[in-house]
Order: structure tokens, then C-alpha cells, then sequence
């Protein structure tokens, strides 16, 4: 399964919150409520992420496997 977890630590680390990144850089609050409750987001948002944080991939997301 695909997990946030490495998302919420990158953007307290770059001192972001989801607040500046809906109204500032234009992510949707949908997106971040599919972050929040573990549901998919493109690759393409993804992408957009990486660029507004300046960061690798997997500083936004991981691959946890199953219980």
C-alpha cells in the first residue's frame, strides 16, 4: 500500500502547511484530503509536489506492503 507518511514530515520540515500549499500554490484541498485518508493522487500531482517542496519522491510518498 501506498502511504503520506514521508509527505507530512517533508512539508513540516520546509516549514509548508497545507494551508500554503492550497492557497498559495494551488493544490486542491481535495487532493490533500485524499493525502490525509490514504486514497490515490496522480503522478502528476506528485510531480507538482516534489517542485513546490524540492524534494525526491520518496520524501512524498512510500510503499508499505500489506499485513
Amino acid at each position: 500500500m501506498i502511504s503520506y507518511a514521508p509527505f507530512w514530515e517533508t512539508i513540516k520540515a520546509r516549514g509548508e502547511s497545507t494551508y500554503t500549499l492550497i492557497n498559495k500554490y494551488g493544490i486542491s484541498s481535495a487532493t490533500i484530503s485524499r493525502m490525509r485518508q490514504g486514497g490515490g493522487i496522480s503522478t502528476a500531482k506528485i510531480d507538482d509536489l516534489c517542485k513546490i517542496l524540492h524534494c525526491r519522491v520518496e520524501d512524498i510518498i512510500e510503499y508499505r506492503e500489506d499485513d
